[in-house]
């Protein structure tokens, strides 16, 4: 699809060299047209000469003695005129010796006027009465129509200077006019839910782009408000639902320890713990993506070789794949330094790790990749499991998204992917899954820039 700005070059280049052409067919038209009126002076001074050349006294004159009058100017302009001179009814009385044998055709009702002659060529005509006689004086049209070619040739290499030169200008103006537009469209871009306080600038000029930079930023001061409304009920809830949350959990251990319960009925206390456990994971998830969201969660970054957390995590994750029958790979390259929070990146790992654990098959392997560079330290997990599809991938790491697998019950609360999304942003890095290899299992691949990376 084409851009904007490439259209704008475009419909410029085209208009201006239309506007061009139509100027040169203009132009065309009235340079021939005072071309031709300049053999029609030319035609008109000859016929004057002609005129002068035989007296006052041409009525009494021979046509011996009226060709020796004109003979000579005549002969001296052949290559310029062709004439004629004739009586009506009594024939021809001269013709130049350019014309011999040939005639000046007669336009009915035109004195002036264009006509090819056999072996002659194009010539431009004006007939002259001078009783008794009428004359037909001719001047070839050769010399208009030479001009008018260089003209077209000329018109046409301008025509193509114009095209070249107006897509240039066109383009330039182009990105000239739409850089408030670029701007608009940048800042719209960075601004997120994790950056909702920026604005796009607005220009000074009372036009539409400035309406327009004003309606998306009362537009984003309304979402922005919106998502403060949302994360702050997010956080308050969460809060709310703790303490009753924990009351009901102390009355439940508290009827546990008694004794005093039936087994069927102590079952179903156990169950309702359960349950409460699982809400208070939810709620702890929720509270800590409310404070990722706003930014209030302080990393300890510090600058530091990673394999020995990774390494120390795959010892962990060794033990953890063995008990739930899964087998583990771990491999490492690179030495260098890159700024992570330990504690934050080993909850990453083992949230991917148990996701792997619980999609893979029985004795399926789960391998674990580290790779540190001078760009970025990369680290990827990847399951024999059935996989996702596109679509899946694209939005597994949304929160409250469960992709339920066939054969397989997890009974997660959907924000663990989330959670390391939220990690590996304040990271200052990024995740990402893609299909594992040879198109089996699943491969997320999370990766952090290194300090010189990004100095």
């Amino acid at each position: 699809m084409k851009s904007i700005g490439t259209r704008i070059a475009a419909w410029y280049a085209t208009a201006a060299t239309a506007t061009l052409a139509c100027l040169f067919v203009v132009g065309y038209l009235l340079l021939e047209k005072q071309l031709v009126h300049g053999l029609d002076l030319l035609i008109e001074t000859e016929f004057r000469e002609i005129d002068t050349r035989l007296g006052p006294d041409y009525r009494t004159l021979s046509p011996e003695a009226i060709e020796t009058r004109i003979r000579e100017i005549t002969d001296y302009a052949s290559t310029l005129f062709y004439i004629d001179m004739h009586v009506p009814g009594k024939g021809v009385i001269f013709r130049s010796t350019n014309l011999i044998g040939h005639d000046i055709p007669d336009v009915p009702g035109a004195r002036r006027y264009t006509i090819e002659v056999p072996d002659i060529g194009e010539v431009r005509a004006e007939e002259f009465h001078k009783m008794p006689f009428e004359a037909t004086i001719a001047t070839p049209m050769r010399p208009v129509r030479d001009v008018m070619d260089s003209y077209i040739k000329v018109c046409v290499l301008l025509l193509a200077a114009m095209v070249i030169a107006s897509l240039v200008i066109g383009r330039a103006l182009s990105r000239f006019l739409l850089w408030p537009v670029r701007l608009i469209r940048d800042t719209a871009k960075r601004i997120g839910h994790d950056n909702l306080s920026e604005r796009i600038p607005v220009p000074d000029a009372h036009d539409e782009i400035a309406d327009l930079a004003r309606l998306l930023n009362e537009m984003f001061d309304r979402l922005e408000v919106s998502f403060h409304q949302v994360r702050r009920f997010t956080a308050d809830a969460s809060h709310e639902l703790k303490i009753p949350l924990s009351l009901i959990s102390l009355h439940a251990e508290k009827m546990l320890v008694d004794g005093k319960l039936p087994p069927p009925q102590r079952e179903e206390v156990q169950v309702q713990l359960e349950e409460i456990a699982r809400l208070n994971q939810i709620i702890d998830e929720l509270l800590f993506l409310s404070k990722a969201d706003a930014r209030a969660i302080k990393l300890d970054l510090k600058p530091q070789n990673p394999a020995p957390l990774v390494q120390s995590f795959a010892q962990d994750a060794s033990v953890l794949a063995e008990h739930h029958g899964r087998r583990f790979s771990f491999e490492h390259q690179g030495e260098g330094k890159v700024a992570v929070d330990p504690k934050w990146m080993r909850q990453v790992l083992l949230n991917l790790l148990t996701n792997a654990i619980h999609v893979s098959p029985a004795d399926g392997l789960i391998s674990v990749h580290s790779d540190l560079t001078a760009e970025r330290w990369r680290v990827s997990v990847e399951d024999q499991g059935p996989g996702l599809t596109a679509e899946q991938r694209e939005h597994m790491f949304e929160r409250f998204v469960r992709l339920n697998l066939p054969g397989k019950d997890y009974p997660g609360s959907g924000l663990g992917l989330a959670i390391c999304r939220s990690i590996v942003t304040l990271h200052g890095g990024r995740i990402s899954a893609a299909p594992g290899p040879e198109g089996r299992g699943l491969r997320v691949t999370t990766e952090i820039p290194t300090p010189s990376a990004t100095a």
